[in-house]
């Protein structure tokens, strides 16, 4: 067995286990007390504040999971409804108004990996979030911002490149 085929099986393993726990986070019932909700599923991954008073609680698998799931709660710390976030129609999003990375990262938590692209004097700063695509295959949604305005320009989806390489199935 390879190294990265070892790897791979750890890491399968271990998202199966907590995505085994986190199965049921989209059964929690809305006007759950966070306080209830922390008790079973741990604190949330990302919280964002918003302007009146409530905030949004995100619990992510990112780096390495394809899951996350979010939840608005009031001021008083109950939450609404529970929905896994990291899925095609969820990301449709973006194609709606102006979005930045403070927005993206509240609306999705923190991204799986942050990088630039690009030629010198045309350089593109990228996040990607692993999700399964159609929730059948490992991909990743790249989101793409300009470097000086902090704006999405583009988003699509391509493969997740952490499960396109096995040496013991390709080679040169």
């Amino acid at each position: 067995m390879s190294w990265a085929r070892a790897r791979l099986g750890g890491l399968t393993l271990g998202a199966a286990v907590f995505l085994g726990g986190c199965a049921n986070m989209a059964d929690i019932p809305p006007g759950t007390e966070m306080v209830t909700i922390e008790s079973k599923f741990g604190q949330p991954t990302f919280v964002c504040e918003l302007p009146d008073g409530t905030s949004r609680a995100i619990w992510s698998q990112q780096p390495y999971g394809q899951y996350a799931w979010a939840t608005m709660v009031s001021p008083d710390g109950v939450a609404g409804p529970v929905e896994q976030i990291l899925n095609d129609r969820t990301f449709e999003v973006l194609g709606e108004g102006v979005w930045d990375s403070e927005r993206v990262q509240c609306m999705f938590g923190p991204p799986a990996d942050i990088y630039t692209v690009g030629i010198p004097g045309y350089v593109k700063r990228v996040w990607a979030y692993r999700y399964r695509q159609y929730e059948v295959w490992y991909s990743m949604m790249f989101v793409f911002f300009d470097p000086e305005t902090d704006i999405v320009i583009e988003h699509y989806p391509g493969p997740d490149p952490m499960f396109l390489y096995d040496d013991d199935v390709w080679s040169l």
